[in-house]
Protein backbone atom coordinates (compact mmCIF):
# COMPACT_ATOMS: atom_id res chain seq x y z
CA UNK A 1 0.00 0.00 0.00
CA UNK A 2 2.81 2.27 0.55
CA UNK A 3 4.67 1.58 -2.06
CA UNK A 4 1.37 2.38 -4.15
CA UNK A 5 1.13 5.68 -2.85
CA UNK A 6 4.58 6.30 -3.17
CA UNK A 7 4.46 5.66 -6.39
CA UNK A 8 0.68 7.22 -7.09
CA UNK A 9 0.67 10.38 -5.00
CA UNK A 10 4.61 10.96 -4.46
CA UNK A 11 6.75 10.00 -1.39
CA UNK A 12 5.57 13.23 0.27
CA UNK A 13 1.52 13.55 0.00
CA UNK A 14 -0.14 12.91 3.18
CA UNK A 15 -1.92 9.99 2.08
CA UNK A 16 1.59 8.46 1.37
CA UNK A 17 2.79 9.59 4.83
CA UNK A 18 -0.71 8.04 6.05
CA UNK A 19 -0.15 4.58 4.30
CA UNK A 20 3.30 4.99 5.72
CA UNK A 21 2.19 5.20 9.27
CA UNK A 22 -0.42 2.21 8.90
CA UNK A 23 2.30 0.45 7.51
CA UNK A 24 4.39 0.48 10.50
CA UNK A 25 1.37 -0.14 12.96
CA UNK A 26 0.96 -3.81 10.90
CA UNK A 27 4.59 -4.45 11.48
CA UNK A 28 4.32 -3.64 15.58
CA UNK A 29 1.31 -5.52 15.13
CA UNK A 30 2.96 -8.67 13.69
CA UNK A 31 5.74 -8.31 16.63
CA UNK A 32 7.86 -6.91 13.73
CA UNK A 33 9.16 -3.54 16.51
CA UNK A 34 12.19 -2.74 14.50
CA UNK A 35 10.84 -2.27 11.23
CA UNK A 36 7.78 -0.30 12.39
CA UNK A 37 9.85 2.12 14.57
CA UNK A 38 12.41 2.94 11.05
CA UNK A 39 9.33 3.40 9.21
CA UNK A 40 7.45 5.48 12.21
CA UNK A 41 11.14 7.83 12.54
CA UNK A 42 11.23 8.29 8.88
CA UNK A 43 7.13 9.52 9.16
CA UNK A 44 8.26 11.42 12.33
CA UNK A 45 10.71 13.00 10.42
CA UNK A 46 8.94 13.62 6.93
CA UNK A 47 5.70 15.15 9.07
CA UNK A 48 7.41 17.88 10.68
CA UNK A 49 9.13 19.27 7.48
CA UNK A 50 6.24 18.86 5.52
CA UNK A 51 3.59 20.04 8.14
CA UNK A 52 5.60 21.44 10.74
CA UNK A 53 6.45 20.48 14.51
CA UNK A 54 2.67 20.97 15.87
CA UNK A 55 0.54 20.16 13.56
CA UNK A 56 -1.96 17.12 14.79
CA UNK A 57 -0.50 14.40 12.60
CA UNK A 58 3.07 15.33 13.37
CA UNK A 59 2.62 14.99 16.87
CA UNK A 60 0.03 11.81 16.61
CA UNK A 61 3.17 10.26 14.58
CA UNK A 62 5.29 11.21 17.47
CA UNK A 63 2.99 9.26 19.45
CA UNK A 64 3.18 6.58 17.53
CA UNK A 65 7.13 6.23 17.86
CA UNK A 66 7.28 6.23 21.49
CA UNK A 67 4.44 3.59 21.51
CA UNK A 68 6.88 1.21 19.18
CA UNK A 69 9.54 2.76 21.50
CA UNK A 70 8.47 1.39 24.82
CA UNK A 71 7.06 -2.35 23.20
CA UNK A 72 10.71 -2.45 21.89
CA UNK A 73 11.85 -1.54 25.41
CA UNK A 74 13.66 2.02 24.60
CA UNK A 75 11.27 3.24 27.64
CA UNK A 76 14.23 6.56 28.33
CA UNK A 77 13.24 7.53 24.35
CA UNK A 78 9.62 7.14 24.84
CA UNK A 79 9.46 9.23 28.15
CA UNK A 80 11.10 12.07 26.08
CA UNK A 81 8.96 11.91 23.36
CA UNK A 82 6.13 11.66 25.39
CA UNK A 83 6.47 14.24 27.69
CA UNK A 84 7.37 16.51 24.49
CA UNK A 85 3.55 15.31 23.20
CA UNK A 86 2.09 16.18 26.40
CA UNK A 87 3.25 19.75 26.84
CA UNK A 88 3.22 20.28 22.90
CA UNK A 89 -0.89 19.44 23.88
CA UNK A 90 -0.96 21.19 26.52
CA UNK A 91 0.03 24.26 24.73
CA UNK A 92 -1.47 23.62 20.91
CA UNK A 93 -5.44 21.89 22.40
CA UNK A 94 -5.17 23.02 26.15
CA UNK A 95 -4.59 20.78 29.36
CA UNK A 96 -8.51 19.34 29.29
CA UNK A 97 -8.68 18.63 25.70
CA UNK A 98 -8.88 14.62 25.37
CA UNK A 99 -5.73 13.79 23.33
CA UNK A 100 -4.02 15.65 26.05
CA UNK A 101 -5.43 13.56 28.68
CA UNK A 102 -5.22 10.69 26.70
CA UNK A 103 -1.21 11.66 26.25
CA UNK A 104 -0.65 12.05 29.25
CA UNK A 105 -1.86 8.62 30.64
CA UNK A 106 0.52 7.36 28.33
CA UNK A 107 3.32 9.13 29.44
CA UNK A 108 2.28 7.69 32.87
CA UNK A 109 2.46 4.21 31.71
CA UNK A 110 5.63 5.01 30.02
CA UNK A 111 6.86 5.95 33.65
CA UNK A 112 5.41 3.07 34.83
CA UNK A 113 7.06 0.70 32.43
CA UNK A 114 10.61 2.40 33.62
CA UNK A 115 10.18 1.89 37.07
CA UNK A 116 9.31 5.26 37.98
CA UNK A 117 5.89 4.33 39.66
CA UNK A 118 5.68 7.23 41.73
CA UNK A 119 5.73 9.87 39.25
CA UNK A 120 2.94 7.24 36.94
CA UNK A 121 1.01 7.27 40.17
CA UNK A 122 1.19 11.22 40.27
CA UNK A 123 -0.04 11.91 36.68
CA UNK A 124 -2.49 9.28 36.82
CA UNK A 125 -4.24 10.47 40.00
CA UNK A 126 -4.65 13.98 37.64
CA UNK A 127 -5.38 11.90 34.39
CA UNK A 128 -8.47 10.79 36.81
CA UNK A 129 -9.12 13.83 38.52
CA UNK A 130 -9.42 15.37 35.43
CA UNK A 131 -11.81 12.92 33.67
CA UNK A 132 -13.96 12.80 36.31
CA UNK A 133 -14.24 16.64 36.20
CA UNK A 134 -14.50 16.69 32.39
CA UNK A 135 -16.89 13.36 31.76
CA UNK A 136 -18.23 12.15 35.20
CA UNK A 137 -17.07 9.21 37.62
CA UNK A 138 -18.54 7.04 35.46
CA UNK A 139 -17.71 7.36 31.75
CA UNK A 140 -15.94 4.76 30.27
CA UNK A 141 -12.71 6.74 30.29
CA UNK A 142 -12.75 7.34 33.33
CA UNK A 143 -13.22 4.65 34.68
CA UNK A 144 -10.07 3.04 32.36
CA UNK A 145 -8.33 5.76 33.94
CA UNK A 146 -9.33 4.78 37.47
CA UNK A 147 -8.78 1.18 36.77
CA UNK A 148 -4.55 2.48 35.37
CA UNK A 149 -4.12 4.30 38.44
CA UNK A 150 -4.96 1.30 41.17
CA UNK A 151 -2.86 -0.78 39.24
CA UNK A 152 0.12 1.48 39.60
CA UNK A 153 -1.20 1.66 43.01
CA UNK A 154 -1.16 -1.75 43.36
CA UNK A 155 2.25 -2.47 41.43
CA UNK A 156 4.28 0.73 43.40
CA UNK A 157 3.24 -1.48 46.89
CA UNK A 158 5.08 -4.54 45.23
CA UNK A 159 7.66 -2.54 45.18
CA UNK A 160 7.87 -0.65 48.04
CA UNK A 161 8.05 -3.36 49.90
Amino acid sequence: MADNSDRLLGDEHPDTLTARGNLASSYLQAGRTGEAITIEERVVTDRERLLGEDHPDTLTARVNLASSYLQAGRTGEAITIEERVVTDFERLLGEDHPDTLATRGNLAGAYRQAGSTGEAITIEERVVTDRERLLGKEHPDTLTARATLDAARYTGKDTAG
